[in-house]
């Protein structure tokens, strides 16, 4: 199986799409959006290990010169879905834990440590910041 067909199989999995049509729908679209968050070293390292598909979506992205708040990302999500903020945040973690357990634990982390706070929970982790 391609690494593109694995990735594409856990968001169907994850989300539980009924069509490949559908979680692919749903991970471009969450895809294009996170390439618009990232810069420098993280972006360059999700690159490296998205699968060509989904690195050509990710890549066309221009990244913003601070990424939005989780909120804001779920609700450009559901604007670019035409859907709700409940399904849009269903269907961004459903990508981004895939996207974590591709990445593995140490670029994840550096992704969340680059992100507003917020994320965590889209990534399927428990967002632990300490509160000052």
């Amino acid at each position: 199986m391609t690494r593109y067909r694995h990735l594409l199989q856990q968001v169907r999995t994850l989300g539980h799409y009924t069509t490949d049509e559908e979680a692919e729908r749903v991970l471009d679209a969450v895809v294009s959006l996170l390439g618009s968050q990232l810069t420098g070293e993280e972006r360059c390292d999700l690159a490296a290990v998205l699968p060509e598909r989904a690195r050509a979506v990710f890549a066309t992205q221009i990244p913003l010169p601070t990424p939005v708040t989780a909120p804001a990302f779920v609700e450009s999500l559901a604007h670019a879905l035409g859907t709700s903020l409940t399904a849009a945040r269903w269907d961004a973690s459903s990508v981004l834990a895939a996207l974590a357990t591709l990445a593995g634990d140490h670029l994840t982390d550096r992704l969340l440590a680059y992100l507003p706070r917020g994320y965590a929970l889209l990534f399927g982790r428990a967002d632990l910041a300490a509160v000052a």
